[in-house]
């Protein structure tokens, strides 16, 4: 698959880029890429929820009453989940809701996420370009040059450029990522996804494939 090469003003430059069809062209797997994204939703969970069970609220011991004769049913504690300010019964309990994924799944998950946005005309791939400073107004204004900056972004670097993180920080609608921290859920999250030419050669290193494997 061949795409053009855009300058960061726009333009289409001489060249052209081609993606390798083992990670941009192959038929999506749903249910894999419904995996992946589970794990990555399930591993950002913190599990600190708690609520008290009956053996930790703070109230009296006593027996309420008599065991008969009191006229209506029979009660042992205050403690228990019919009263108000009683312990909740089968309350949720800290946990690890993490579960592990294989590496193969996870890589054709990414591959089928990044072929279902290049079937869809969402990919455009520009030149490599840094900021010597931060800016927030100059990286707007690429993203306007490439008529992405209605759309939630997702600008994929070859390596870290920290001005270009800081110059989009502030975005609400733009993430920006290296090629080696790219997830299914970010692909999948994304209207647009803008890749530096450097960033090209990384994707097709991390997910590329010589031969067809079996998942």
């Amino acid at each position: 698959m061949e795409l053009a090469l855009y300058k960061i003003d726009g333009s289409e430059s001489s060249k052209k880029v081609t993606l390798d069809d083992s990670v941009f062209g192959i038929q999506p797997n749903e249910h894999v890429m419904y995996l992946d994204v589970k794990q990555y939703l399930a591993n950002r969970r913190q599990g600190t929820h708690k609520a008290k069970q009956r053996a930790e609220v703070a109230y009296s011991t006593k027996k309420m009453g008599k065991q008969k004769g009191g006229g209506g049913a029979r009660h042992g504690s205050i403690k228990s989940p019919i009263y108000v300010g009683g312990g909740r019964a089968f309350g949720p309990v800290p946990r690890d809701y993490s579960f592990k994924l294989n590496k193969k799944v996870k890589s054709l998950a990414r591959r089928s996420a990044l072929s279902d946005k290049a079937k869809e005309n969402a990919i455009t791939v520009v030149e490599d370009f840094s900021f010597d400073v931060p800016k927030t107004g100059q990286f707007l204004e690429i993203s306007s040059n490439l008529k992405v900056s209605d759309k939630k972004l997702l600008l994929v670097l070859g390596e870290l450029n920290n001005n270009v993180y800081l110059s989009s920080r502030n975005l609400p609608k733009v993430k920006v990522v290296i090629a080696s921290d790219l997830t299914t859920y970010d692909i999948l999250n994304a209207s647009s996804i803008v890749l530096l030419e450097g960033a090209v050669d990384k994707i097709h290193s991390l997910f590329g494939v010589s031969k067809q494997e079996n998942v």
